[in-house]
């Protein structure tokens, strides 16, 4: 028989990546030697290494354990909810801060009317997290960019199509995306530059998100490179890098956006429009096909 409690332990040791990670994460009080001491002894009753210490890895064997657990220890404080009678009423949710700050409020004050005790937990969150943080549910719904499929248990819904732009300063001499792809290629700064000239630097999105990827395929297409000077972790910071003179911001013609008054946007049409929609794991819950219904009519509204 296993021990249930170890196997908690090791359920938080997988989910933060590491035994000190996990002690300063878990939602009560341990020692980092208990927690040790105790994983080795799970490793002892079943006879295998569960993970590599340093760096933090999990063997195959790590992996179906940790697989098996998750869904369980996962869930413990939504299942705390639901036999209290709050389950309904609380939502854990991942989107960037724009789609927080701007939509979410409007789509809440519909919702709270059929879930006056709604709980939220909200996190700031972009594409290459939300999906990991759902498979390890962590979370219960997230607005992102979606591409391709997917994964395995995940669902989604589009919601809109949005264009790619280039944040310029109105002082710029750019007056449209094409120009200033022609002068990358050029090698100079814009319309009015010289031949030779560098060219603007480049504020966007870290690398392995989907925006800066598009871009990279795009200029791939042409021969021209273009590395980022300021890599930033949300549409809010490239907008103010941009408006504060630091170079061209990547970002998304958001849908009731306002840009700041000392900017304007080029849509990059050589870049297909990306879709924002919802992910979410397994059959929705009565208050996600409520939020799932008020971002619907939110989004036909924008359109």
């Amino acid at each position: 028989m296993l021990n249930i409690h170890h196997l908690e332990l090791f359920y938080h040791v997988a989910r933060h990546g590491g035994i000190m990670e996990a002690v300063r994460n878990m939602p009560y009080g341990i020692q980092q030697p208990a927690v040790s001491g105790q994983i080795l002894q799970l490793e002892a009753d079943l006879g295998l290494k569960l993970f590599q210490r340093r760096p933090f890895k999990l063997t195959d064997a790590g992996q179906q354990l940790f697989e098996f657990v998750s869904p369980f220890f996962g869930n413990v404080e939504s299942v705390g909810e639901r036999i209290r009678g709050g389950a309904t009423q609380t939502l854990r949710m991942a989107a960037p801060a724009v789609v927080l700050r701007d939509h979410l409020p409007a789509v809440l004050a519909d919702v709270r009317a059929r879930f006056p005790r709604l709980r939220l937990v909200l996190r700031d969150a972009h594409q290459p997290l939300v999906e990991a943080w759902l498979e390890r549910h962590e979370i219960d719904l997230a607005v992102t960019i979606l591409e391709g499929t997917p994964v395995s248990g995940l669902q989604s819904e589009t919601l809109v199509q949005i264009q790619p732009v280039f944040l310029v300063r109105k002082d710029s001499p750019f007056r449209s995306a094409d120009a200033l792809l022609d002068s990358l290629a050029r090698g100079s700064s814009g319309d009015d530059a010289r031949p030779g000239d560098p060219a603007p630097s480049l504020v966007t999105l870290p690398a392995n998100e989907m925006l800066p990827r598009l871009l990279r395929g795009l200029l791939a297409a042409r021969d021209l490179e273009w590395p980022p000077a300021i890599e930033v972790n949300s549409l809010d910071l490239v907008e103010t890098y941009a408006a504060s003179g630091f170079g061209v911001g990547l970002s998304l013609a958001l849908p009731g956006g306002r840009l700041q008054p000392s900017l304007r946007a080029l849509p990059v049409t050589a870049m297909e429009p990306i879709r924002v929609g919802a992910l979410w794991r397994g059959k929705a819950t009565p208050l996600i096909d409520a939020l799932m219904a008020s971002f619907r009519a939110r989004a036909r509204a924008m359109a």
